[in-house]
């Protein structure tokens, strides 16, 4: 990652488990999916991991349900993060694996994080709100 990079990727915390979970997902697709393995990855690989009830309530998780907006465009979106087995964007389910999904894990409400888009184009996404499960 480069300094650009780094400065355009706000601090980030992940629960423990779910850290390792997403390691072993990020590590199966290598071969199919190289770029998206690697940012979830390098994700993993900056985060602070921390036990589950220790992670503030405004943290993005996995079955987080996620309020962004795309700053350029002002497209609002809410979708649940979810493992690519429960993924249905139908149902506003998105894989952790989708290269937005990869980038939205672990970032707290009002941060902003600049990711590639299915096309390679960098966005810059807001996070608005999270509510997450239970």
């Amino acid at each position: 990652m480069n300094v650009q990079q780094a400065a355009q990727r706000p601090p980030i915390t992940l629960v423990e488990s779910e850290a390792d979970a997403l390691a072993d997902l990020a590590f199966g697709i290598r071969t199919r999916h190289p770029n998206v393995s690697r940012m979830l990855l390098e994700e993993i690989d900056r985060a602070e991991t921390l036990p589950a009830e220790e992670v503030p309530g405004d943290v993005v998780t996995m079955g987080s349900t996620v309020e962004f907006v795309v700053e350029k465009t002002g497209e609002r979106r809410t979708v649940t993060l979810v493992y690519p087995k429960d993924a249905d964007i139908a149902e506003g389910r998105l894989s952790i694996l989708a290269p937005v999904g990869a980038g939205l894990i672990g970032l707290r409400v009002g941060q902003s994080i600049s990711w590639p888009d299915r096309s390679g184009e960098e966005r810059l996404l807001t996070i608005e709100n999270v509510s997450r499960p239970g």
